[in-house]
């Protein structure tokens, strides 16, 4: 079993105020299960934060039950049962990204499944497994707001309400973007990779508002993250984009939803298994 290094801090919710965090993270002897519930201005909705427990409850069942079964097959079961017990269909769910890190003797195997990366480090390579596909959608006024100066304000919290109203028409439909929400079939539009178990030394698993210090603020690689993870623990990879976003606090720099986002970070270490 590697060495498990695990690191997670709450932020605001779009309303600007504090709240639990909606991310989760369960280790198991052969897994690893980090979520990021999506926040929303919904409240005739359970939270992002509750779905992605229960989801997690259920893809812990399902691995530890049957290890041999295909990740794929797991998350699927996993999205239909919770949406069966709740009522939840299509577009009338709270949602949840997905990343699952699984081994045995021969082999490490990751999915990801929306925005919350996997970054495998090989004897010579970093390959990092990302569904970049929400990314890859146009984002909305509020950056623009965002980058004039305009802050974090009710102006903002009513631009993320236009976003949100226009964004929806693009979960679980091809050409947009796929989460864990109340269509199974979701499962199967994961990102996955896999690898030889000698040939990987270390693994980290990162929400959204971890994985923004690599690919949006830039003030890690992979490879430095990694390092200070295995240096000084996962908690000092989580300080540091945190001290970046306190360094630009009305987001004109680095236009981003919240100011501060929910923090998850995992670091398995499989030198020492």
């Amino acid at each position: 079993m590697p060495e498990f290094g695990i690191a997670e801090a709450p932020g605001m919710g779009l309303d600007g105020r504090e709240r639990p965090s909606e991310d989760v993270v369960v280790a198991l002897p052969d897994a690893a299960i980090v979520l990021d519930g999506a926040s929303t201005l919904r409240t005739d909705l359970p939270s992002g934060g509750e779905y992605a427990r229960e989801l997690a409850a259920q893809l812990a069942g399902r691995l530890t039950a049957a290890p041999e079964l295909d990740l794929v097959g797991h998350l699927a079961g996993a999205i239909r049962s919770v949406a069966r017990h709740n009522g939840f269909t299509p577009g009338e769910s709270p949602s949840s990204t997905v990343s699952i890190v699984r081994w045995d003797e021969s082999t490490v195997e990751a999915l990801v499944l929306c925005d919350s990366p996997v970054a495998a480090f090989l004897a010579d390579a970093v390959e990092v497994v990302a569904d970049d596909r929400l990314r890859d959608l146009p984002r909305g006024p509020y950056r623009e707001r965002l980058a004039r100066g305009e802050g974090y304000g009710p102006g903002h919290y009513e631009a993320l309400r236009s976003s949100g109203d226009r964004f929806d028409r693009w979960r679980n439909v091809d050409g947009g973007f796929w989460v864990a929400e109340a269509v199974p079939a979701a499962a199967r539009q994961a990102v996955r990779a896999s690898w030889p178990r000698a040939d990987v030394r270390s693994v980290l698993m990162a929400t959204d508002g971890v994985s923004c210090g690599v690919d949006d603020y830039g003030i890690f690689t992979w490879e430095s993250m990694r390092e200070l993870a295995a240096s000084a623990g996962p908690q000092a990879v989580l300080d540091a984009v945190r001290a970046a976003e306190k360094s630009d606090p009305d987001g004109s720099r680095w236009p981003r939803v919240k100011r501060h986002d929910d923090q998850a970070l995992v670091y398995l270490d499989f030198m020492t298994a």
